[in-house]
């Protein structure tokens, strides 16, 4: 059986309402997709997030107060890298693997895995919250799997940028090579429950393994996006 490799965000895309078998499909397949571009500010506003916890922890023994709602946390331990936290479901032969944002090492000896979103909070009317939900679950599998167990507690923080300025703020915001901008942390814990995540790699050997691409999901603009690009490039 070949081996079919997936990371944890991507398989939330199984979880969405309107989740389509036959872009999941092309994707699997296709080494490299078209058009597709990721502003690289996130994962640098990502990294800033990850050293302001960290810093503050080794400054402070203690992390931001912002934490407090998901409870005792204990410390930011090390996450290991995606080429180590993975797992290779031996029933599917997918390996699934990952990168947490933060992993915290609590006073009861159990972990807490959270995600950074630089993004508005919106509670749970995030469109993207099952894709999340799914994301930090398989983290949790993987993790107690990889020996960080058992894991108590998943999380969401969300970073809002702060853009309200005024004519009587304007001076603290600027500076002379530039200005600033800061952000204000808002939490949602996630329930936890691995237990979805073996249904999800059966879903996606299932999918990958057709030989044709399946019907897609009725509506799917992305399957009607493929169309159209066929029909130009044939003429």
């Amino acid at each position: 059986m070949e081996q079919l490799r997936i990371s944890g965000k991507n398989l939330g895309e199984l979880a969405l309402p309107d989740f389509c078998p036959r872009c999941f499909w092309i994707k699997q397949r296709c080494k490299r997709l078209p058009f597709q571009i990721f502003p690289g500010i996130f994962s640098s506003i990502d990294s800033y997030s990850k050293k302001i916890t960290n810093f503050h922890f080794v400054r402070n023994s203690e992390i931001p107060s912002w934490f407090a709602e998901f409870g005792d946390l204990g410390e930011p331990v090390k996450v290991p890298h995606h080429t180590k936290f993975k797992v290779l479901d031996e029933e599917t032969g997918v390996l699934l693997t990952g990168a947490p944002d933060e992993v915290f090492y609590r006073p009861d000896r159990s972990y807490f895995i959270a995600d950074y979103k630089t993004a508005r909070f919106t509670g749970h009317q995030d469109s993207l919250m099952p894709i999340y939900v799914v994301q930090l679950n398989a983290y949790a599998y993987i993790a107690e799997r990889c020996g960080m167990g058992p894991v108590s507690g998943l999380g969401l923080v969300y970073y809002e940028p702060n853009t309200d300025v005024t004519l009587s703020t304007i001076d603290s915001v600027v500076m002379d090579h530039g200005f600033s901008m800061s952000f204000s942390g808002k939490l949602l814990p996630i329930d936890l429950d691995t237990a979805m995540v073996p249904p999800l790699l059966r879903r996606v050997r299932e999918i990958a393994g057709m030989s044709e691409a399946p019907e897609g999901a009725h509506g799917c603009r992305d399957c009607e996006a493929i169309g159209e690009l066929i029909r130009v490039v044939e003429g």
